[in-house]
């Protein structure tokens, strides 16, 4: 077993992504947390829409819930949209948001090592926010780029290292995990810091764009909400949010509780 729960196979393929509600909690926390940093799919969007044509074959790998992928199907009208993940769970969740939103697109069921998919089907890809899974990103790069066509664009996105390291702080000194400050980042494999290098592997990189967005949770039961969907501590505690809130409250100065993410793009494409 990792020390890094986003490294663990055992907790990527069961627990963290056997449904979508974690990932959902999560998301939505975070949402109602930012006050500064752009919406990522729409930059994602935004950066493919100024390199690739409308009617192109884009692939959204390790799409998650889909966010990313309504937005492309919006955006770039593409021609053939597939969404790559392997969670079954998340994926029927984009293929339902899919359906709802009466997007055309197809989903795949794949680990992002060994894509099911043709060499040079693709006109665009994207990545975010699921690389930093891979102890090897490198060869989930090398096959998104076999899946390019030459020429084509790819946006890789991550997070910087110390993302969200002020949480580690409140954690340890609420006594809710002692070890809070010295567990691996979550974001360790693949990161701000060598997003050029690993993507520079097997795609030449035209640019790399960050970003900081800085979140504010308002009260206790806010920050227990998300910190409930983190797996990075190790947190013992029973009786759900309202009991970690509780905690929170009592050991904590007031709040609010502010923390940050560096969120980077490389934009490549095939060589």
């Amino acid at each position: 077993m990792s020390a890094n729960p986003f490294l663990d196979p055992t907790l990527v393929h069961g627990d963290l992504y056997r449904g979508d509600g974690r990932l959902a909690d999560r998301t939505q926390a975070l949402h109602r947390a930012k006050i500064s940093g752009s919406d990522v799919a729409d930059t994602i969007a935004n950066l493919l829409a100024a390199r690739v044509p409308r009617g192109a074959a884009v692939l959204d790998i390790g799409c998650g819930r889909g966010t990313t992928t309504l937005r492309l199907a919006d955006r770039l009208r593409p021609r053939r949209l597939i969404a790559v993940d392997a969670s079954a769970a998340l994926l029927r969740t984009t293929r339902d948001r899919l359906g709802d939103a009466g997007a055309l697109g197809s989903v795949v069921c794949a680990d992002f090592h060994h894509l099911p998919l043709l060499d040079s089907v693709a006109d665009a890809a994207v990545a975010a926010f699921c690389l930093y899974h891979s102890p090897t990103p490198t060869l989930a790069v090398a096959e998104i780029a076999r899946c390019l066509r030459p020429g084509g664009a790819a946006v890789l996105v991550t997070k910087s290292l110390d993302s969200y390291a002020e949480l580690d702080h409140l954690v340890r000194a609420a006594g809710l995990d002692p070890h809070g400050t010295s567990r691996p980042s979550l974001y360790e494999s693949f990161h701000s810091g060598n997003l050029h290098t690993i993507a520079a592997t097997n795609l030449i990189v035209i640019d790399v764009q960050r970003e900081e967005h800085v979140f504010h949770f308002a009260d206790a039961t806010h920050l227990a909400r998300y910190l409930t969907t983190t797996p990075k501590y190790r947190i013992t505690l029973t009786g759900g949010i309202p009991a970690l809130a509780a905690t929170l409250r009592l050991r904590l100065p007031a709040p609010p509780y502010t923390t940050q993410s560096m969120v980077s793009y490389a934009i490549a494409v095939r060589p």
